[in-house]
């Protein structure tokens, strides 16, 4: 059994909160952390779905990606989602505790991830981060130019399942060796 403590403190190892971009508000959003932990519910999002979920399996801490209270919160009334999904976390006596940005910029997290299954080399962030070796987003070179379309498919093979599936624009026999992907917050790319 571990502290709810010692769980944020194994998190802060993996996901430095310093990793975080300035917009973004990751770390323990409830919980006390002397309180014991001896089962941790992950998930994308700390929506009701997903805490019913935590509750019914006896979860002591939800650890989402996506915080709950980014900015502009100014109640968590039971009557609203945000005030419902508190309020029923407090209940059951389950914590909660996201990482986001702070997860997405680290050498290990979900844009690298993704570039090491494509075999991208060469491999370094679209943009520098706080912390040395960290930024967000990848940029790399496949190991062989392959076309527009086969890269679609190598996609498809490596993510998960959606409704609608990878979509591409352009020219699918367009060669494409250098790839820049952002698997996580990347809006601020988009220029």
């Amino acid at each position: 059994m571990s502290s709810l403590a010692a769980v944020s403190a194994a998190v802060e190892r993996l996901w430095p909160l310093a990793g975080a971009e300035s917009w973004d508000s990751p770390g323990l959003v409830l919980g006390d952390p002397e309180q014991p932990v001896r089962h941790v519910h992950l998930a994308v999002d700390a929506v009701l779905d997903t805490v019913d979920e935590a509750v019914a399996l006896g979860a002591d801490l939800l650890l989402t990606h996506h915080p709950l209270l980014f900015r502009g919160v100014t109640t968590l009334a039971g009557d609203t989602t945000k005030g419902a999904v508190v309020a029923r976390l407090q209940r059951a006596g389950c914590a909660l505790l996201a990482a986001h940005t702070n997860a997405d910029v680290v050498p290990t997290g979900t844009s690298r991830v993704l570039a090491h299954q494509l075999g991208l080399v060469d491999q370094s962030p679209i943009t520098a981060g706080a912390l040395p070796g960290t930024g967000l987003g990848v940029v790399g070179r496949l190991p062989r130019p392959t076309s527009l379309v086969a890269l679609a498919r190598q996609l498809g093979d490596v993510l998960p399942p959606t409704a609608s599936g990878v979509r591409v624009a352009g020219d699918a026999d367009r060669v494409v060796e250098t790839v820049a992907l952002c698997a996580g917050a990347g809006d601020s790319l988009l220029d």
